[in-house]
């Protein structure tokens, strides 16, 4: 079976062209987001949009990537590129993935993002990460996704019977590996959603996973179609969970599904991470969106890396483009989650504006491995980046 070559997407687009026909979505992020910026409530954008502080953090994820540069190789013949990759006992066609958005479910224009974002899914190839978070519970989504496979993402509450019932059910809706988010068990000084007083899970969106879950139904006086302010009240004191060390073993016994650590930026905790027997490292700083002055994420992945010693590292945080990806790549990651494209994307225009996004962000990586002289991700990933 042939490869497939994702950089002929700028082929169709130039020969639309010739019949006069401009692509429908913007290929690059700027143009993207200025069309999301339209297109979205306004507190939906907002809170999509913003970061943590001064949001510092979330601007030096982005410019991290202009201090590294790729060295090409010629004459190695790159006719064809292969751009798969394998993840626990998954073939991925891609390395792209989409990263969990607690929000996602609110930036279609029909408030299904979550499904929306699955079909996308199911017409690239690239997987989904399922957030804890959703406008349709978990076992809605995931059958979209159709072949692809799908992870979900844990945000671990305090009760303990609803983190166990939760991953049993991403585990028998067919997820393929769950997520556990660490750098999130509080909410982060966001002072874009604060001047508005803007937190849209206290007005009941993204909480369909907790309202058809019988443990945490069993928390409340009445349902939450009967009393939603009381739900979302319980919600908040169910949601945050300061893990322990010591917490994985009980984690691990939850569920048979390989588990990855995300949050993970320090070299002590990779290593630390792989003697509990976590399966895969999620390099991030949640964007910078909920703690600011931190390192810029790709800057803490080289390391991360060195220390997973050959565990996959997934990674994310000012992902905008193939080049990015390339660059993360060439860093050591496995796999790179792409966040705010996507979901400018979703608002922009739907399932087909993901599909046109996601596209553009391949074909930018695949043109860029052809032109740069790498025809496998192991090449790329030999060659490295150098600092600038």
């Amino acid at each position: 079976m042939s490869i497939p070559h994702y950089g002929d997407y700028q082929l169709d687009i130039y020969f639309d062209g010739l019949e006069g026909q401009l692509p429908k979505y913007p290929v690059d992020f700027a143009s993207l987001e200025h069309k999301a910026a339209e297109a979205l409530p306004s507190w939906v954008y907002s809170y999509v949009a913003g970061g943590c502080g001064d949001e510092g953090t979330q601007r030096a994820n982005v410019d991290a990537f202009s201090r590294y540069g790729i060295v090409p190789r010629m004459l190695v013949g790159a006719t064809e590129r292969d751009l798969s990759v394998s993840l626990f006992d998954m073939t991925l066609p891609t390395p792209v993935f989409m990263a969990p958005i607690g929000v996602i479910g609110l930036c279609s224009q029909d408030f299904h993002g979550d499904v929306a974002v699955a079909k996308a899914s199911a017409q690239t190839g690239v997987p989904m990460s399922a957030g804890t978070l959703t406008q349709d519970r978990m076992e809605d989504v995931i059958p979209h996704a159709g072949d692809t496979p799908a992870l979900f993402q844990l945000y671990t509450p305090g009760d303990k019977d609803l983190a166990a019932s939760f991953l049993a059910r991403a585990e028998k809706a067919g997820y393929k590996a769950v997520v556990v988010t660490l750098d999130t068990w509080v909410t982060g000084w966001r002072p874009r959603d604060l001047n508005t007083a803007n937190f849209p899970f206290l007005r009941g969106y993204g909480l369909q996973n907790y309202f058809t879950d019988e443990v945490f139904l069993n928390r409340l006086a009445k349902s939450p179609s009967e009393d939603p302010r009381a739900a979302a009240l319980e919600w908040i004191k169910v949601f945050g969970n300061s893990l322990r060390w010591e917490d994985l073993g009980w984690l691990r016994s939850l569920t048979s599904l390989p588990m990855l650590l995300k949050g993970i930026q320090h070299p002590d905790d990779v290593r630390r991470a792989r003697d509990y027997g976590v399966d895969g490292i999620y390099c991030s700083n949640h964007g910078g969106r909920q703690a600011n002055g931190g390192l810029p994420a790709l800057e803490a992945l080289p390391a991360v890396v060195e220390a997973a010693d050959g565990m996959p590292v997934l990674f994310d945080g000012g992902v905008r483009s193939g080049s990015d990806v390339a660059k993360a790549l060439a860093l050591g990651a496995t796999a790179v989650g792409i966040g705010r494209p996507y979901a400018y994307a979703l608002a922009v225009g739907g399932t087909e504006g993901v599909v046109a996004q996601l596209r553009a962000i391949l074909a930018e990586l695949d043109l860029l491995m052809a032109i740069d002289g790498f025809p496998t991700l192991a090449d790329l990933r030999a060659a490295g980046a150098q600092r600038i």
